[in-house]
């Protein structure tokens, strides 16, 4: 399944020079860090959230899950909106959206209201990371798009570890309702930075705008190679980014024992080892792949040591903190390659497309994983077994999906005669 065969070159009138691709990564790179902050804080904040709404195990998940349900919701029509207008004009217009949740979380009252502005500012982050992508993808050569990818999702681990920490440090001070009126204000000003400085993208090269607008989803549901990778997206994938996000906190407060300040200063160092693990993708993917070892293959050998250190961490129980859900995300981590892997694999007329389309799977697979451990833990509670042993059967559960996805992947990859 080497991507390598569907890369289309880029003309020199598409391509940035060195100084504007460094302007326009960091004008998007602004948003994205915002966008991991709201998307990461609900773990920091799940111990006041859950006193002050009376929050179950399985709301906390349908909270935190709603960010990515209302993410998930939007991918098809943002690729078709990507493909025809532009990453500029189609991120502006969804930042605002995240503007309004932002300020809405900030004045809830109830659960309801409270799922109800989360889902609104996962819809309005949606085209944080899918925008650039797309973006790069247009601008960007090969390995300087294999580059740009994994440092944008560096970025992310950058408002991760925001979301640890510097929140919790600042709970006492301001409490967390005044943290979103921030958020938005942040968001506002990479809006205004955007607006400045990134160009306008041209329709892909051999595409009239008609064609753009009017072709569909087919080729990209249909590619064997898309089917293959879809289901590591799902569970794998967007399993990281639900533990990552909420289950590692919960997992260290109530199975581990730590303090609700340990916690945070765990998953400040969880997301600080995320963050070097993005950074060196980027300095090494390049050249593996230069020398041959193609992001299919790198994935085919890094999942299996994210698979045994997820039943290493289960195994573990209470003696699993932080540390050993470091090591599950950092070998998890190598399935950040796919994205790049999926945009070379279409036309650029196709490349919004297909990366919204795989964003689909990671996010819908973050939204059911994320509510799905949280359903499971009580549900395990239910039936009489302790706080640790649901926790334990929950993982469980989740474990077998991550290796039936990846047998699966496997499989697909016996088979490349399509892209």
């Amino acid at each position: 399944m080497s991507t390598a065969l569907h890369a289309e070159p880029l003309h020199d009138s598409e391509r940035l020079d060195r100084k504007s691709a460094v302007f326009v990564f960091l004008a998007f790179a602004a948003a994205y860090f915002c966008s991991a902050l709201v998307r990461a804080i609900t773990a920091t904040l799940s111990p006041v959230l859950t006193l002050d709404f009376n929050l179950q195990a399985s709301d906390l998940g349908l909270l935190a899950g709603g960010y990515f349900f209302g993410f998930a919701a939007m991918q098809l029509p943002l690729g078709r909106w990507l493909d025809r207008y532009g990453p500029k004009r189609v991120i502006l217009y969804f930042l605002s959206f995240a503007v309004v949740g932002c300020v809405a979380f900030s004045m809830a009252s109830s659960f309801v209201w409270l799922l109800a502005a989360r889902v609104l500012v996962g819809m309005g982050v949606s085209a944080c990371l899918m925008a650039p992508l797309t973006g790069f993808r247009r601008w960007l050569d090969g390995p300087s798009l294999v580059r740009a990818n994994s440092w944008m999702l560096m970025t992310g681990s950058f408002g991760m570890l925001a979301s640890t920490l510097p929140v919790q440090w600042l709970m006492p001070l301001t409490g967390w309702r005044p943290m979103f009126w921030l958020l938005a204000i942040l968001i506002v000003l990479c809006m205004v930075v955007i607006a400045r400085i990134v160009p306008p993208a041209p329709i892909a090269t051999g595409a009239t705008s008609t064609e753009v607008d009017s072709a569909s989803y087919a080729p990209v549901w249909r590619s064997r190679y898309f089917q293959a990778m879809s289901p590591l997206a799902f569970f794998n994938y967007g399993g990281l980014i639900a533990i990552q996000t909420l289950w590692a906190g919960p997992w260290m407060l109530k199975v581990a024992g730590y303090t609700p300040l340990e916690s945070a200063t765990g998953l400040f160092y969880l997301n600080a080892c995320m963050l070097v693990a993005f950074w060196g993708w980027g300095m090494l993917a390049p050249r593996l792949i230069s020398r041959g070892w193609s992001a299919e293959r790198l994935i085919t050998w890094g999942v299996p040591l994210s698979l045994l250190a997820l039943a290493a961490n289960i195994a573990g129980a209470s003696g699993t903190g932080w540390i050993g859900w470091a090591v599950f995300c950092v070998t998890s981590s190598v399935l950040g390659l796919a994205q790049p892997a999926i945009g070379m694999a279409f036309k650029p007329s196709l490349v919004g497309r297909a990366l919204s389309a795989y964003n689909l799977m990671i996010f819908a697979g973050v939204f059911v994983v994320q509510w799905g451990i949280g359903l499971l833990v009580d549900a395990f509670q239910a039936v009489g077994l302790s706080q640790v042993a649901s926790f334990q059967a929950a993982m469980s559960v989740f474990l077998c999906c991550s290796i039936a996805s990846y047998a699966w992947f496997l499989r697909g990859k016996a088979d490349n005669s399509s892209p």
